[in-house]
């Protein structure tokens, strides 16, 4: 089997403004058009009945026009969310790398979103020094910044 990796999806409460979060804070770029799917087909894909979402992709930096995005959607009618956690079982964070993880922090804060980790560093043997912080986006998403020596 031959395998690419493609995409991660958010289901975001407001999807446009998620989006514009990601556009500001680490430049990713939207791909048209923007996506308004429903029918039996989604439907029957998602397991979600008469599934119906909006949205868009983006653009993740630094992996060139054939890399992978991160999709953006808001259904039509979603489900709670758990409150967030690292430890939580499941896929729990985006990471990003970045040049100064504090001037990173300082943009995710300045576009609303929130701290939820102390800076910290450690040298990771046999692959450098890791400086790095766990951040949420608007609606709580985690995501981990860091950057490496």
């Amino acid at each position: 089997m031959k395998a690419r990796y493609k995409h991660t999806n958010i289901v975001a409460a407001e999807w446009r403004r998620l989006a514009k979060f990601y556009q500001e804070v680490f430049a990713c770029k939207p791909i048209p058009p923007e996506r308004d799917l429903q029918g039996p087909w989604l439907a029957k894909g998602t397991g979600v009945p008469d599934a119906h979402f909006i949205g868009v992709h983006l653009r993740l930096p630094g992996h060139g026009e054939d890399g992978p995005t991160l999709e953006i959607y808001q259904y039509s009618q979603n489900k709670p969310r758990l409150p967030i956690a690292a430890n939580r079982e499941g896929i729990t964070h985006l990471a990003f790398e970045v040049d100064d993880v504090e001037q990173a922090t300082a943009a995710v804060l300045s576009h609303g979103g929130t701290r939820v980790g102390e800076m910290a560093c450690a040298e990771v043997r046999g692959v450098g020094r890791l400086t790095f912080v766990y951040c949420a986006d608007p609606e709580g998403n985690l995501i981990e910044l860091q950057a490496w020596e």
